[in-house]
């Protein structure tokens, strides 16, 4: 099923839902979303991402009728994840002012307003919530979200205390910038960041216990967060210039590798001269050390070669199948 809306003007404001598995949130989570809008006078238009969902969502999505809302959805073949829906909704979107927020009724669509006003009259870039009082679990959320933000703060000199807070506001420009992959999307502000968009701010909201439901995200999380971040640090700074990485340590183990042969020749050399006892220089361990030495930097530097012409070469490209779509105007 396909619905199209002929947009006309830039609306002011797009709101962004990845969801998954959340048919009974989703007419509660949009009729108070539509209070909000209508209350502000918006031209808005929510865009509902069916990360896969197994349940009745699509179903729900294609009946949802809101007064005051363009209501956009998209379903995708298959489950992706968080940052995919996010790339689709980033390319997708119109509006003069973006938010994202989550679908489990945790994130509050009041908060709307005050984020507008940040964006649009304090001249923020972004803006990201801060969930100061969590309602989830001490030991399975809580401290390691605190552990996490500690070391994405150290990381990537972002001073936000809550990266991952899925309800956030951007300048259309900033989410045209932002290229996601992986579960990059718990890094939004730092890729914002590193793309040059530095009006960074953040507000306390309200975060609410989850009435339907349980969370999508397991331990897994941890480990996929730790590493995402390993990956935004090296790309920040050498994803444009891996050679200046590659090259570099590839050229020093090379070089080390090097001397060490050389020691080892000359020493034979002054052994035999001085007609002293000596080894061959095949026998010794370290002239195998020195071998793996030069092998390896020889291979690192063809990496950073290799990634150079990669970088170059590549289109950006993150391709999601997108089942089906719906477009449809506010119902007035």
């Amino acid at each position: 099923m396909s619905e199209e809306y002929t947009a006309s003007a830039q609306p002011d404001v797009s709101i962004i839902v990845p969801l998954y598995n959340e048919a009974e949130s989703l007419p509660e989570l949009v009729a108070w979303i539509d209070r909000v809008v209508a209350s502000q006078h918006w031209d808005a238009e929510l865009l509902l991402i069916d990360d896969g969902s197994s349940d009745a969502s699509w179903s729900i999505i294609r009946t949802l009728t809101p007064a005051h809302l363009r209501v956009r959805g998209f379903r995708f073949q298959r489950n992706y994840g968080k940052s995919a829906a996010l790339t689709v909704g980033f390319r997708q979107v119109r509006g003069k002012v973006v938010f994202t927020m989550d679908a489990d009724l945790q994130d509050s669509p009041d908060e709307l307003p005050e984020l507008y006003q940040m964006i649009t009259v304090q001249g923020y870039d972004l803006v990201s919530g801060w969930k100061k009082k969590r309602h989830d679990p001490v030991l399975s959320k809580n401290i390691p979200s605190k552990f996490f933000n500690a070391t994405a703060r150290a990381v990537t000199h972002v001073k936000l205390h809550d990266f991952n807070c899925g309800l956030k506001a951007y300048r259309l420009a900033v989410v045209k910038s932002v290229e996601l992959y992986g579960d990059m999307h718990r890094y939004i502000p730092a890729l914002a960041y590193n793309a040059g968009f530095r009006h960074i701010g953040e507000k306390v909201v309200t975060h609410y216990e989850r009435k339907y439901g349980t969370t999508k995200f397991g331990y897994s999380r941890f480990v996929n967060g730790a590493l995402d971040l390993l990956t935004l640090s090296f790309i920040s700074r050498f994803g444009k210039r891996p050679m200046h990485l590659f090259g570099i340590l590839g050229s020093l183990t090379f070089l080390a590798g090097g001397i060490i042969v050389i020691i080892l020749i000359v020493n034979k050399i002054l052994a035999i001269a001085h007609h002293l006892p000596y080894r061959q220089i095949v026998l010794q361990p370290l002239f195998y050390i020195a071998l793996v030495m030069v092998l390896l930097g020889a291979q690192l530097f063809l990496a950073g070669f290799i990634g150079e012409l990669i970088v170059r070469a590549t289109p950006k490209t993150n391709r999601y199948d997108v089942a089906e779509t719906i477009d449809r105007s506010a119902h007035v």
